[in-house]
């Protein structure tokens, strides 16, 4: 019997929310430069942690300006946070149980007062 499990795929691990946009159809923009260093991509689903008041919401991306250091949640989903609270941003993927045991997700750390990717 084979199996399938769901585990985390990519995570941008402690960012700095920079704008909450209430008037926007829905989504979190996130700078492309973080996108890519996390291997996730426009559209794709993703889990929101805010560290500041303990939310958990799930969303879908929109590529921000790359280097802009953008976090934006819009929509709905700026009534969740506040301009300056710290998330965690996370994205799953469904493998076969014997993969998954080996699989490692791209992680990344960047500077939370800036957004950027620490060298």
């Amino acid at each position: 019997m084979k199996f399938q499990v769901e585990v985390i795929k990519s995570k941008i691990h402690r960012v700095t929310v920079t704008q909450a946009n209430l008037n926007y159809v829905g989504s979190i923009t996130i700078d492309a430069a973080l996108m890519e260093a996390a291997n996730m991509i426009e559209g794709e689903k993703v889990q929101i942690m805010d560290i500041n008041n303990g939310e958990r919401f799930e969303t879908y991306i929109i590529t921000g300006e790359r280097g802009s250091g953008c976090i934006c949640l819009n929509g709905a989903a700026a009534r969740k946070v506040e301009v300056g609270d710290v998330v965690i941003i996370a994205s799953y993927a469904m493998m076969d149980f014997e993969d998954a045991k080996q699989f490692r997700p791209w992680v990344i750390f960047p500077d939370t007062e800036t957004n950027k990717l620490v060298k």
